[in-house]
């Protein structure tokens, strides 16, 4: 009897021991149990024959509640049925007019609305992939993304005909089937795409058009910047497509929520976790255009949104705005997002009340991601023991002068201690792979990383800078190589220094990333050598920046250079530069700030910076 009672005693005051000594073991397991739930949902859907596509999800939601609505845009909404009628006659219009099958590829250039949506489920239902342009892009980037998928066709809203006309000689040489979503296009080798649609069936199309569609197969390519200088495909399977869908489910998410999407839609937290997971849940999208600070609210009480996306600037504009007594008046208690500073994060809480903030980490081709399922402020994830049993990953020191991880005697990379940052790697498994980029070998290749810890080991090399602290929670700390980040968008400084030194003014040009107090990453400046006898001609330069790139990769400030300094691999020093930043105090150059009321760059005062600095001055 002693014996018993002892027995039941310790079984009773296990939990307690356990919350004392490993306070997070509770939510460690219920996480990787959830992420081990996934797996095996996943790999069912792969078994079943037809293959169980997010389409399939999509159609089942058709069936099941058709009335129920599924998109909500500017004042009109759409039941689940509606777009499944509409998606049938855009996909019965591209399959007469574009002679699309199977396994073709076609470009999406256009921005949030309901017809990005409608198409998409009319590519799918053709069993066709599809790749999602940044319509920021423009010429040089615009036909490299389009070509480096191999896309049979592309879509375009019309706002973004003349972007398309910049490339359209170049499009007819691949004999590319050209499409604008106007009801006529007077443009030879354009055509109109509304009329068609219009004028086809919405009855549904048999399964058998996407018959040999596997898990493996391809979904949709996300562009991402890197340091090829051009936008990169990242590859997109459709079990990749399941994982993102997977996103809002794992953090509680419930079919009767209401998600709020004003994310770009060919960005991956846009398209897979909020419309994807969307269509798994079988819930309703607010879809919104662009986001707007000011709205955002009103938006969120209107339509009685549960589910709000972010990045790190979402929730700083949000709250930048001025306060109201309405700031608590919602029904929002799920935010889901990455890249919010810590101040920021505390703001936001104490300000829109008890919302529950699931910040994350992840990249669009990458093989792993951490979630911080605790919410720990500040934290992207943890790092659960069992999480690193089903995706092995490790932070390594890295080299940041020379720009390559530190390896010892052996020749192999060396691990990061705990509480010090280090560079995230993960190994390429069957569970986790890496796909790469879509006809871009080189650059697939050089984001594998080998003898790692051991001889012809491979890893997928993440290029980000983490911390692990004493308690196991995961922190971001930067990024490594030729990219930034500003307004949440990427920035590859090659194709912005390539694009600079089209100017007939500039020799050489060096662009990089610099902070900016209360603001996220990093904004762009570029130091230039200019041509021997030339003059720095700042009207020429605003034009052709403006011309040749998006606002949020051209350079808001210039640092005029003699000479740019090289390491002794003949790399661009950044560290020093970006460091030093863009104070005229500090900096003896010349420097030189984007004015867009000027329309030119105008010389950098002292007074000028403190505007910047105090917030005077928008960037």
């Amino acid at each position: 009897m002693y014996i018993l009672f002892t027995l039941l005693a310790s079984v009773a005051i296990l939990p307690l021991l356990l919350c004392s000594f490993c306070p997070y073991f509770v939510p460690d397991v219920l996480y990787i149990v959830k992420c081990i739930g996934r797996g095996i949902r996943i790999r069912s859907y792969a078994k079943k024959k037809p293959f169980y596509s997010t389409l399939e999800k999509f159609l089942e939601a058709v069936q099941k509640q058709p009335d129920k609505p599924f998109i909500v845009f500017e004042n009109k909404t759409y039941s689940y049925l509606d777009a499944d009628k509409q998606s049938n006659k855009v996909a019965s219009a591209l399959q007469k007019h574009a002679g699309l099958k199977e396994g073709d590829t076609v470009a999406m250039f256009l921005g949030n609305e309901p017809d990005f949506i409608w198409i998409w489920l009319a590519l799918a239902k053709l069993g066709c992939a599809a790749a999602l342009l940044n319509y920021n892009i423009r010429s040089k980037s615009l036909l490299h993304c389009f070509s480096c998928c191999g896309a049979q066709a592309l879509i375009a809203a019309p706002e973004l005909k003349g972007a398309v006309e910049d490339v359209l000689a170049s499009l007819q040489e691949q004999n590319v089937s050209v499409f604008i979503l106007s009801e006529e296009s007077t443009t030879p080798g354009i055509e109109s795409l509304n009329d068609k649609i219009h004028q086809a069936s919405d009855q549904p199309l048999p399964q058998s058009l996407r018959s040999n569609v596997t898990i493996k197969s391809t979904a949709v390519y996300i562009y991402t910047s890197g340091t090829t200088g051009l936008p990169k495909a990242a590859v997109i399977t459709q079990g990749r497509l399941w994982a993102g869908a997977s996103f809002l489910r794992i953090n509680a998410v419930l079919s009767q929520d209401v998600v709020y999407v004003n994310l770009p839609l060919y960005h991956s937290a846009g398209f897979m976790i909020g419309l994807m997971g969307s269509i798994d849940m079988g819930i309703t999208v607010v879809l919104r255009r662009k986001f707007s600070a000011s709205q955002f609210w009103d938006d969120c009480r209107k339509h009685n949104v549960t589910v709000i996306q972010y990045i790190g600037e979402v929730l700083r504009y949000l709250c930048n705005v001025p306060k109201q007594d309405s700031d608590r008046d919602h029904k929002v208690r799920i935010a889901i997002g990455n890249g919010v500073r810590v101040e920021v994060w505390k703001e936001f809480l104490n300000r829109f009340g008890d919302i529950q903030v699931c910040e994350f980490y992840a990249a669009t081709e990458g093989n792993i991601g951490f979630l911080n399922y605790v919410g720990k402020i500040g934290a992207v994830g943890r790092a659960n023991y069992f999480h690193k049993k089903l995706f092995p990953y490790a932070l390594i020191q890295y080299d940041t002068e020379r720009e390559e991880p530190v390896r010892d005697s052996r020749g192999l990379c060396v691990p990061a201690p705990k509480g010090e940052t280090g560079l995230l790697v993960t190994k390429i498994t069957k569970v986790a792979p890496f796909i790469g980029y879509a006809g871009n070998p080189q650059q697939t290749d050089k984001k594998k990383l080998r003898d790692v810890f051991e001889k012809g080991d491979l890893y997928f090399n993440s290029g980000d800078l983490l911390k692990i602290d004493h308690d196991n929670f995961v922190y971001f700390q930067d990024r490594i190589g030729d990219t930034f980040r500003w307004k949440g968008e990427n920035v590859a400084t090659t194709e912005v220094a390539d694009i600079l030194t089209m100017i007939d003014c500039i020799e050489e040009a060096n662009v990089y990333g610099v902070t900016v107090p209360d603001h996220e990453g990093r904004i762009g400046m570029a130091a230039v050598k200019l041509v021997e006898a030339k003059q720095l001609e700042c009207d020429k330069i605003y034009n052709h920046a403006v011309g040749y790139l998006p606002s949020y990769a051209r350079p808001r400030f210039l640092r005029i250079q003699n000479s740019l300094e090289i390491t002794g691999t003949f790399k661009q020093m950044k560290v020093k530069l970006a460091e030093e930043g863009f104070d005229p105090a500090v900096v003896q150059d010349p420097l030189y700030f984007l004015d867009e009321n000027e329309k030119t760059y105008v010389p950098m005062t002292q007074e000028m910076y403190n505007a910047i600095i105090s917030k005077h001055v928008k960037l």
